[in-house]
């Protein structure tokens, strides 16, 4: 039998359609709905709502856990809570570490806030890399230029990302060290939702989530003067609850960034390119250096370059490994024909 308050799960994230699945997987066991709000190698932290409760996963399911996930758990009188279940997420935002292993951010999100600071961090590139990850889960993203109140040029900044990116997202510039920005993302911190914070580190990510918490709960700290490059103080992905009801999930920062994307993904990052396509003087034009391309001349050069590298991307990643085998050999046998001519 499933224990359990709706209204008080629900303002930390719970939907219909995941209490129903949480209803199933109970049945007449004694059980209690938790989201997960820490995770580490041996312990898990879950919230219902008034109270995080350490638990142990059971060994099968403890691999696939991310915070966000909601989970069933066994109470017990004394010592940590046992981990049975875990409720299949309606999303995840994942990436492909160095290894090429997935690694998921975070489960169940609403909104992607996507920070990048208005200093040596600005980089449109690796936003639009972002966009990607956002895109490849369903999450709605919304772009955040933290550091406003160090840059001069805070407007052509907004204004060059909103001729640049097709469809172009929300985008707001903020200081994150004023309660005021509470007010400008008042729209996506309703009760229920759930937001991650995502960006390279130094970006403000933690500075921003205090001001939303209301409180420095998150260590922040200093960049490197050259670079803008933070020491990530973030080291664990979180889960906290603001005074308004939504949740926000901060992230360690990441630099390099292998969104776990798919052509279709893509192609709704970059509608400008696939409507533009159309135009193009040839039906198989590859928007490099064809006459009468209508990308080409439509399109920002430098986006152009890395939708380029993204789709070349991700055309590897859905290859079998036999096929990449091939690619290799056959691209060591153009190098080695153009180094004898």
């Amino acid at each position: 039998m499933l224990n359990f308050d709706f209204s008080r799960l629900a303002a930390i994230g719970l939907t219909p359609l995941l209490l129903q699945q949480a209803l199933v997987l109970a049945g007449d066991q004694d059980r209690r709905l938790v989201r997960v709000c820490r995770v580490q190698r041996d312990c898990i932290w879950g919230h219902d709502g008034e109270s995080e409760w350490q638990a142990q996963a059971l060994h099968h399911v403890h691999g696939e856990l991310a915070v966000g996930d909601w989970a069933l758990c066994q109470p017990r009188a004394e010592g940590p809570w046992r981990l049975i279940d875990r409720l299949e997420p309606f999303n995840q935002l994942a990436r492909f570490n160095e290894e090429g292993a997935r690694q998921v951010y975070a489960s169940n999100v609403d909104t992607a806030l996507l920070v990048m600071g208005l200093d040596g961090d600005y980089n449109p590139r690796r936003l639009e890399r972002y966009l990607g990850l956002a895109a490849s889960a369903g999450v709605a993203p919304v772009v955040v230029l933290s550091k406003a109140d160090l840059c001069a040029d805070t407007a052509d900044r907004v204004a060059e990302l909103e001729r640049r990116l097709r469809p172009a997202p929300p985008i707001l510039a903020l200081n994150g060290n004023d309660p005021s920005c509470r007010e400008a993302l008042a729209p996506w911190l309703g009760e229920g939702q759930t937001l991650v914070l995502l960006g390279s580190s130094g970006a403000g990510k933690s500075t921003l989530s205090n001001a939303l918490l209301g409180e420095a709960i998150q260590t922040v700290g200093d960049v490197r003067d050259d670079d803008s490059r933070g020491r990530h103080t973030t080291t664990a992905r979180t889960l906290l609850q603001c005074p308004g009801g939504a949740c926000i999930i901060d992230t360690p920062g990441v630099r390099g960034l292998q969104a776990p994307l798919d052509v279709q993904a893509l192609a709704g990052s970059f509608t400008d390119i696939v409507e533009l396509a159309d135009r193009c003087q040839f039906r198989d034009c590859r928007h490099l250096e064809e006459p009468g391309c209508a990308v080409k001349a439509g399109v920002d050069a430098d986006r152009l370059r890395n939708y380029h590298k993204l789709l070349r991307e991700t055309r590897r990643l859905e290859q079998s490994p036999l096929q990449r085998q091939q690619q290799r050999r056959e691209w060591k046998a153009r190098n080695k024909a153009a180094r004898r001519r």
